[in-house]
């Protein structure tokens, strides 16, 4: 063992039973930690609270939910709307073919297009009223497939009959029945085929999206 330069050979010992221990003076980095876990922790409790209040709060959003899926998860689809029982004093309501009554006007130059066409919308359940060439102030003067005409009363009517051939234009008068004029155009050709006249109809009175507070399906 060297003997430091000064001692000149003298050695010391150490005496008692206790001998001096020296702690690890405190590192940054461990403060750094101690702050981010005291971090993490408030973090965790404010996220567990906010779990909780959606639980107890969060009743209406669940039923919402429950309402818009099926046990599969996947969304309902809404039935095709077809023609029903019109609802008392509802004339946009869509009635039966059987409740009915149109009356068939052929404004084109070709012979026999009313009453063929008032045949085959008889086969379809409809009533036929009158059958004939249009009045005047409508014969040659319908450039499109078929111009339909109804009154206030007949708007669920008009809109049944206009599905049944592309391109109808519909066209309301002052008329105080529910009848439905069905005027044949130059543009007419035949009425769609009834699967092709139900799509038509199901589009026609597809309701547009109503946006709620809660969100929509």
């Amino acid at each position: 063992m060297l003997t430091p330069q000064g001692l000149k050979g003298k050695q010391y010992r150490i005496t008692g039973n206790s001998y001096p221990r020296l702690g690890r003076p405190p590192k940054k980095s461990r403060k750094v930690i101690a702050a981010l876990a005291g971090l993490l922790a408030l973090a965790l409790i404010g996220l567990g609270g906010v779990q909780l209040y959606d639980i107890f709060t969060g009743k209406d959003k669940n039923a919402s939910a429950q309402a818009c899926a099926t046990p599969s998860g996947k969304a309902l689809a809404a039935p095709a709307p077809g023609p029903t029982t019109p609802a008392a004093g509802d004339p946009h309501a869509i009635p039966q073919p059987s409740a009915v009554t149109v009356n068939v006007y052929n404004a084109t130059a070709k012979g026999g297009l009313a009453g063929r066409t008032a045949e085959e919308l008889k086969k379809r359940g409809f009533v036929i009223g009158k059958v004939g060439n249009a009045p005047a102030e409508l014969d040659k003067k319908v450039p499109g497939t078929a111009q339909v005409i109804a009154g206030p009363g007949g708007a669920g009517a008009a809109t049944l009959i206009g599905s049944q051939i592309a391109g109808a234009v519909t066209t309301p008068d002052a008329r105080t029945d529910t009848t439905v004029d069905f005027v044949i155009g130059d543009g007419y050709s035949a009425l769609l085929d009834e699967t092709q006249a139900a799509a038509a109809l199901a589009l026609a009175v597809k309701p547009s999206p109503t946006p709620t507070a809660t969100g929509s399906c």
